[in-house]
């Protein structure tokens, strides 16, 4: 273990030193949830060091159960906060709240959170005004666009302001943080733990049948779409490209499970109700898209992880949205943004999936992401700052 590093101004001034680090795992959604997943099992493996909860917020309750029933999680606080149609205000009062009452009667020494969503921002805040270090797993991922990923790059912006420690996936992530002027000693480079949960639930035995019948003679092209800056006129654009894309290709079978939110589900089933060969299923279980993942040809989204997860698998990803706050794979060649223009998509599938040199190029570029075991590197860390702690 490398030298302890030096906390000085971060920890309130009552600060006890500790024998065992008391963590607090906070997420809400299902992203954050897979990708904390690793985290919340690598604490558990070391009960020496640490004395390690987990509190979700429930900011989305159905898609997080299946998350946590996945990884054999049990929160210890659940917070259950979802309501419906709730908007952002709700949202970040309803988690602050929340989250002064967690944070006041549990007393972490440090909050991890996780990437860039309402639960991250609300719960950083709530620590810091209470005085406890966070550690931001998935730190420094940045587009420049302050509406663009919306909300989600000021959540990063903020909770990487507020955080103490930082877990950045990538060297570009590490170099967004250096360039904000975080400290270079508490910023650790560590991979994505997205690459450690693909890993683990293939690697997991599988009994159930996918919820839709696939002709292995035909390529699956994979899509998720739900952002909002694709609602109205840039996912009927998208959607047209879709139908385009399974008229022109009659060897595709395209697969679209259909987000919940009205802005999503009633434009695609409007666009693409009935169409032969393309199948709108409900939102999947994340251990059944993974094992779709690995069975597609190609992959359309505009979701963040995923832009993650198909590299790692070798598969081209397309991407539907117009800046991304994960440019190594573009810089690399197995990520290329379309945006929403219909003709852009329907020439970049067509080119992938008429050209097989291109295709080989994208699909065999380099991974970014990292070697699965970035989960390992984090409570590294951890333990690094636990020893910080008792000599402080």
């Amino acid at each position: 273990m490398s030298n302890p590093v030096s906390f000085q101004n971060i920890l309130a001034p009552d600060r006890l030193p500790v024998s065992r680090l008391k963590v607090l795992t906070v997420f809400g959604t299902r992203p954050e949830a897979i990708k904390m997943a690793p985290v919340v099992q690598a604490l558990a493996q070391a009960p020496d060091w640490f004395d390690a909860m987990v509190c979700v917020t429930a900011q989305h309750r159905q898609m997080l159960d299946q998350v946590l029933r996945l990884f054999n999680i049990t929160p210890d606080v659940d917070l259950d906060l979802m309501q419906p149609n709730q908007d952002l205000f709700q949202i970040t009062t309803a988690v602050l709240n929340g989250m002064k009452q967690v944070l006041s009667t549990h007393q972490p020494d440090v909050v991890l959170v996780h990437g860039d969503t309402t639960t991250t921002l609300a719960t950083s805040l709530a620590a810091f005004y209470l005085r406890i270090p966070v550690g931001h797993v998935e730190a420094g991922l940045r587009t420049y666009n302050r509406f663009n990923p919306f909300p989600e790059e000021i959540n990063r912006v903020v909770t990487d302001n507020v955080a103490s420690l930082f877990f950045a996936p990538t060297p570009e992530s590490r170099d967004n943080l250096l360039k904000m002027a975080a400290d270079p000693a508490r910023v650790y480079l560590t991979g994505n733990t997205v690459i450690d949960a693909l890993f683990y639930t293939l690697a997991q035995p599988s009994t159930a049948p996918l919820p839709v019948a696939l002709n292995p003679e035909r390529r699956l092209v994979l899509v998720t779409v739900h952002r909002r800056e694709n609602f109205g006129r840039p996912l009927e654009s998208i959607c047209r490209a879709l139908r385009q894309i399974v008229q022109q290709h009659p060897d595709v079978e395209m697969v679209l499970p259909v987000h919940p939110n009205p802005n999503v589900f009633k434009t695609v089933h409007a666009e693409l109700g009935g169409l032969e060969r393309l199948h709108l299923i409900e939102p999947l279980e994340y251990e059944p898209f993974c094992r779709l993942m690995a069975q597609a040809t190609l992959i359309l989204t505009d979701s963040g992880g995923i832009q993650e997860e198909g590299p790692s698998l070798e598969k081209p990803v397309l991407v539907l949205r117009h800046e991304t706050e994960r440019p190594e794979a573009v810089t690399m060649g197995t990520v290329r943004l379309v945006g929403s223009n219909e003709q852009t998509i329907l020439e970049e599938v067509s080119r992938l999936l008429t050209d097989a040199n291109a295709y080989t190029t994208m699909a065999h570029a380099a991974n970014p992401y990292g070697d699965g075991q970035a989960a390992g590197r984090i409570v590294n860390a951890l333990k690094q700052f636990s020893v910080a702690l008792q000599s402080a």
